[in-house]
């Protein structure tokens, strides 16, 4: 079995005992919400997420939507980001690690980056009686195509 079906198999079954527990009821429309967000391997939104379930011809409103992710990010199957003003990000939690994000501040694109130093150093940290599950580090900047733009705009004058 690949990965992948290993990944949405335990997210169902995590989303499945979460509903359980709390008593909450197993919507085919959650299930349904669940697979596009597997489907995907890097981040997206709320809109992104909507427009692909019309697109398979599975019409839930956005606020389905909307209330799907809240409840897959209570869950602990889906993460929330919010880049600097940009709208919402979400992605899937399983198999996607420590990781931080390079933001660019002209563009907006987001690239997800894994630095083994950086992840002992901050593995390593100790908080006290805190104890850590995971840690999500945003570094803000501007990437190598719009520094290009940048500068042929600059040469050009």
């Amino acid at each position: 079995m690949a990965t992948e079906d290993r990944a949405i198999l335990i997210a169902r079954a995590k989303l499945t005992e979460y509903l359980t527990s709390n008593k909450l009821r197993k919507t085919p429309e959650r299930f349904a919400i669940l697979d596009v967000v597997f489907s995907h391997n890097d981040h997206f939104d709320i809109d992104t997420l909507y427009e692909e379930m019309e697109s398979r011809s599975y019409h839930v409103s956005r606020s389905t939507v909307y209330n799907a992710m809240e409840l897959f990010c209570d869950c602990g199957i889906v993460r929330k980001h919010q880049f600097g003003t940009q709208q919402a990000q979400y992605e899937k939690v399983m198999n996607s690690g420590n990781h931080h994000h390079l933001i660019c501040t002209e563009c907006g694109k987001i690239k997800e980056v894994k630095d083994a130093d950086l992840m002992r150093f901050v593995s390593s940290r100790k908080y006290g009686t805190f104890n850590m599950s995971y840690f999500s580090l945003y570094v803000y900047g501007v990437c190598s195509a719009c520094m290009k733009k940048m500068r042929k705009t600059t040469q050009n004058k």
